[in-house]
């Protein structure tokens, strides 16, 4: 079972990201990564969230990733996801239950002109209107009540009000 919780803001996730990524960093070829950056809820000061570091990575070339990354973040004990119906990425999850008993990490891999990497706007948005961010702790606590074996029905159903908020981001740039 992979239940999704969320857990008060945790101060130590920051530390937590930079031990992560400096260790993928080493793990993996010299030059593949072009940027690195905190993402998700775990990189909002006073959020809660689902206890998992989301570690998003720009490269050059998705193609090239692929045949370079797969091997030295398996090694380091993240699983791929090779059937992501979302081709503009590649998706490692270190602590994928069943074999671990929890998700501590994902990585999100993806070209730096890549939706992906569009999406930080969410999270700096965020950071500057703590307002907001307890809007979007308000829903999450909400879907989660509803979806909490359900990461699927989970992350769609925030996807309006993040689709809002990206808007919103774009509108004040």
């Amino acid at each position: 079972m992979d239940e999704i919780k969320l857990v008060p803001y945790d101060p130590t996730w920051p530390a937590q990201y930079e031990a992560e990524i400096a260790r993928v960093s080493q793990a993996l070829p010299a030059g593949l990564i072009v940027a690195a950056e905190h993402f998700g809820s775990t990189a909002i000061p006073g959020l809660a969230a689902k206890p998992i570091i989301d570690i998003l990575i720009a490269v050059r070339s998705l193609r090239d990733a692929r045949m370079a990354a797969v091997g030295p973040l398996n090694a380091v004990g993240y699983a791929f996801w090779p059937d992501n119906p979302k081709t503009d990425r590649l998706f490692f999850v270190k602590g994928l239950p069943p074999s671990a008993p929890q998700r501590t990490h994902h990585i999100h891999m993806t070209e730096i002109d890549g939706e992906m990497w569009q999406r930080l706007a969410f999270r700096d948005y965020l950071r500057a209107h703590p307002d907001e961010g307890s809007r979007y702790a308000a829903l999450k606590h909400d879907l989660v009540a509803l979806h909490s074996q359900d990461r699927e029905a989970y992350t769609d159903a925030k996807s309006d009000y993040v689709d809002s908020v990206l808007a919103k981001a774009r509108a004040s740039a």
